[in-house]
């Protein structure tokens, strides 16, 4: 496969057994989103259609690390994702690298996202595709995925937060935050990474999302991962939900918040690639920028109220 968004030939021999990383994504009704690239001398495959995806930097840990930093660069899209195979490809020099490919399902309007590279995004089902200019190792990616996965190959239907045709459920992304207030009053919130996946430079609680594991457990594993924190799950009481669409086509979300009436030890920056400062601010003063169901559940929590919902509308 030569499904690399850059000349390999050009690119450093990877350190970590990867050169590329790219998505393919899928409305989970047959439509694949295709990436139209600019007709520009000297860039892999111009005017062609293709994977949105890219080349390692040195920041990136892991492959998945690249096709999400690649995917929140150039379409400012966050989406769950998952392995789906590692191809080859050859360099001008005759070496081969391996490229790693990702699955993840999307079903919005590629017209509202941010494009900052090529020149369009589009929805194409696989029966069209030969009539396309890509790659043919491209196409022949894409059709395998269809063969392999029954839902990518089901009739179109609107895209949107309805269910797919059958009754199949939308699967909703399952988040847990940490609400601590101190003996001042204050709420501990901290400021992400401008490089971080979701809400760069804005303030936001302690947050994770759920793995195979209980919210509890989840945030008292999150408290400790990111922030040095210890909190004994007895000490963990639910706060507040906010069942959230971020934007039209996304996956639903359910952020649930916890308060926790004790812990130990003091905020600390134990992932510098993801948060820059722990702060304790006062409720009616909150910082800006600040994800904006943050603040709401902020606000519910000290009005007695336990569950919001937003974006629904």
């Amino acid at each position: 496969m030569t499904e690399d968004n850059s000349p390999l030939g050009s690119a450093s021999p990877p350190e970590h057994g990867w050169a590329n990383a790219s998505a393919l994504i899928h409305d989970g009704a047959g439509a694949y989103l295709l990436h139209l690239r600019d007709e520009l001398p000297g860039i892999w495959a111009p005017g062609s259609w293709s994977l949105l995806g890219g080349c390692r930097e040195p920041g990136d840990r892991s492959p998945e690390e690249t096709v999400r930093r690649e995917l929140r660069e150039e379409a400012g899209l966050d989406l769950e994702l998952a392995p789906f195979a590692v191809e080859e490809a050859h360099r001008s020099d005759g070496t081969i690298v391996p490229i790693h490919l990702f699955t993840g399902r999307w079903a919005g309007d590629p017209a509202t996202l941010p494009l900052t590279e090529g020149v369009m995004l589009h929805w194409f089902r696989p029966e069209v595709m030969p009539r396309l200019r890509m790659a043919p190792p491209t196409r022949d990616l894409i059709r395998r995925h269809a063969e392999s996965h029954p839902a990518a190959r089901r009739p179109p239907h609107p895209r949107g937060l309805a269910p797919a045709p059958g009754g199949r459920a939308v699967s909703h992304v399952i988040g847990v935050h940490l609400y601590l207030e101190n003996s001042e009053g204050e709420v501990l919130l901290g400021l992400r990474h401008p490089d971080s996946a979701y809400a760069g430079s804005t303030w936001h609680f302690l947050a994770g999302h759920c793995e195979q594991e209980s919210a509890v457990a989840c945030l008292v594993r999150e408290a400790q991962e990111e922030a040095g924190l210890v909190i004994d799950p007895c000490d963990v009481e639910y706060a507040h939900a906010v069942h959230l669409v971020d934007a039209p086509g996304t996956r639903p979300r359910m952020q649930m918040v916890f308060r926790a009436r004790r812990w130990a030890g003091v905020p600390a920056i134990r992932e510098p690639d993801k948060c820059l400062n722990w702060s304790w601010w006062r409720p009616e003063a909150l910082p800006e920028p600040i994800v904006p169901y943050t603040r709401a559940a902020i606000e519910a929590i000290l009005e007695g109220r336990h569950y919001t919902e937003m974006g629904w509308s």
